[in-house]
């Protein structure tokens, strides 16, 4: 009997430890696209047209795609491996894409 007690235990600490880190990756996620608004404001505007800020449509798919899914699960406790992969891809999209924008930007 004790024996599954610790196992309970176990397996709950596990689970607490995997929806920390999902709500790590996707709150990472979400402040990286909230900076997103204030790094694209300090471009500097060119031409004067303001297409810089088209680059928010992208960055919100990104958003709305895999980080805020991710965000919600974790959040409810539920699917917390998809979370932290739905995360994670969303991270590494955030990444690529801004590397790209930056790009784009000044040079």
């Amino acid at each position: 009997m004790q024996e599954s007690n610790e196992r309970l235990v176990m397996a709950t600490k596990d689970r607490m430890a995997l929806r920390a880190s999902a709500l790590t990756v996707a709150g990472a996620g979400t402040l990286f696209w909230v900076y997103t608004f204030y790094g694209i404001a300090q471009v500097p505007s060119g031409d004067g047209s303001g297409f810089q800020w088209l680059a928010v449509m992208p960055l919100g798919m990104v958003f709305l795609a895999l980080t805020l899914p991710a965000l919600v699960l974790a959040a409810s406790g539920r699917l917390l491996w998809p979370s932290l992969v739905l995360g994670c891809l969303g991270l590494l999209a955030f990444a690529l894409l801004w590397k790209q924008l930056l790009n784009e930007f000044y040079h």
